[in-house]
């Protein structure tokens, strides 16, 4: 899918691509300009494949709504982020009829207008961009590897964060500690 690496950035407009990994950061490229920048691994990044609507029973990943609003406005532009509420909640409505009208604020249905005319602007969005790697089955096939057992183990190490350093609460500080050296005056 065409869509899995786009991110949104906290604090900069319009979305970006990943390009590739760098140590400290990662390269990306904005998908309107095609400029290419470096980030750091500072930055708030959110992969728009992680990002989810809430409706009144389940959570439907942002890509899905995507693909609503795409069908029913067959694959063309939709309303501008900057309509009014009622033209946005009636947007919301046909994209996603039973979204959670407590949780989900017009600024997210704003943001949710805004990236999808941005990716379709610069032209992800069409009828093959919601097809799933599975579907096409060359994507799949081609980068699908078998793991032994142990070679998992490891892979699955290296892939999670290692947590940071536990500290015990112990009378031990307490006994390293220095003494006083003050004396008692007798």
């Amino acid at each position: 899918m065409e869509l899995e690496k786009i991110i949104s950035i906290s604090g900069k407009p319009g979305l970006f691509k990943l390009v590739s990994q760098l140590k400290n950061g990662f390269i990306i490229e904005d998908v309107s300009t095609k400029k290419k920048v470096s980030i750091g691994n500072s930055s708030q990044v959110s992969l728009l494949d992680n990002i989810a609507m809430f409706t009144t029973d389940r959570e439907v990943p942002l890509f899905e709504v995507f693909e609503n609003i795409a069908t029913s406005n067959g694959y063309t532009e939709t309303l501008s982020h900057k309509s009014g509420e009622a033209e946005l909640r009636t947007f919301m409505q046909t994209a996603l009829p039973d979204y959670d009208k407590d949780r989900v604020y017009v600024s997210d249905i704003k943001k949710l207008a805004q990236w999808y005319n941005i990716l379709h602007k610069a032209g992800f969005i069409h009828q093959d961009s919601f097809k799933r790697s599975e579907e096409t089955g060359t994507e799949a096939n081609e980068e699908k590897v078998e793991l032994k057992p142990a070679e998992k183990k490891a892979a699955t190490a290296k892939a999670e964060k290692p947590s940071a350093p536990k500290v015990k609460a112990s009378t031990s500080a307490a006994k390293s500690a220095p003494k006083s050296t003050h004396r008692k005056q007798g």
